[in-house]
């Protein structure tokens, strides 16, 4: 057998294997993605606080935090550079004054709307092989099988797998905060 007769039969081995698809899709979804959110404060971290701020899932804080696995001083210091960029607020807890609910502001809403609006062209991009009807089963069969596995081993941070893939870091570093004299 020639050389490229065997690379062609061990590609097309390669292609019939769930995990090389499953990454090359992933890896295909989270480069764009990762392109789309960049300028996000957080990146994925921050999409994920913003998104959660937007559709009420952050009831507080610290239930944010627990929700999407990030350590509450990572967590302070995401939600103050979002509250920075105009996404997000802070409203104290009037059950808890020491709580506080995370709500995304009207340009923060607006940002998301647009970051979703870029996230389906990147998803039409790795779809795009597919027909309409089979991007809709695609889907639901995805979700049927991601929400089985998560009930088994729940994922903790979904950041941390586009870390894997992309090589990218998308935790926001505690800075240093100046002694006043």
């Amino acid at each position: 057998m020639t050389q490229a007769a065997h690379t062609h039969v061990d590609h097309t081995e390669l292609q019939a294997d769930l995990g090389w698809a499953l990454g090359v899709l992933l890896r295909g979804y989270a480069k764009g993605a990762q392109s789309v959110i960049a300028d996000v404060p957080g990146g994925p971290r921050g999409y994920q606080v913003l998104t959660s701020a937007a559709d009420g899932a952050a009831t507080t804080q610290l239930a944010l935090a627990n929700k999407l696995g990030i350590d509450r001083t990572v967590m302070t210091y995401l939600l103050d550079d979002l509250e920075k960029a105009g996404l997000i607020e802070r409203r104290p807890d009037p059950a808890d004054r020491r709580a506080r609910h995370i709500l995304a502001t009207d340009a923060g809403r607006a940002t998301l709307c647009a970051l979703q609006r870029k996230l389906a062209h990147i998803e039409d991009r790795v779809l795009g092989a597919l027909t309409d009807d089979d991007r809709a089963q695609f889907r639901t069969m995805l979700r049927t099988v991601a929400v089985n596995i998560d009930a088994q081993d729940p994922l903790h941070d979904a950041c941390s797998v586009v870390e894997q893939v992309t090589g990218a870091d998308p935790t926001p570093r505690p800075r240093r905060r100046r002694a006043t004299p």
